[in-house]
């Protein structure tokens, strides 16, 4: 059984960059308050008060199966 995140947590993974410096250092799933599957990032920066993350998440999107067609379009 896979692990199912509650309302309100996620969990970060080191991410590989592929040689882009523009991608998240880390990046992850959980979900918002209301329940709905979210996407996080982070970026691990320097700033004037020491190390910190940056961090953006959004509802995360479906990713629909490509269309295989249906018996219909066989022709037979």
């Amino acid at each position: 059984m896979a692990y199912e995140h509650k309302p309100g947590t996620f969990s970060l993974f080191k991410n590989d960059k592929g040689g882009n410096e523009a991608r998240p250092d880390y990046r992850g799933e959980g979900k918002d308050l209301q329940g709905k599957s979210i996407e996080v990032a982070a970026w691990l920066k320097e700033g004037s008060k020491g190390k910190f993350m940056s961090c953006t998440f959004k509802l995360a999107q479906v990713r629909n199966a490509p269309d295989r067609g249906t018996d219909d379009d066989i022709g037979f």
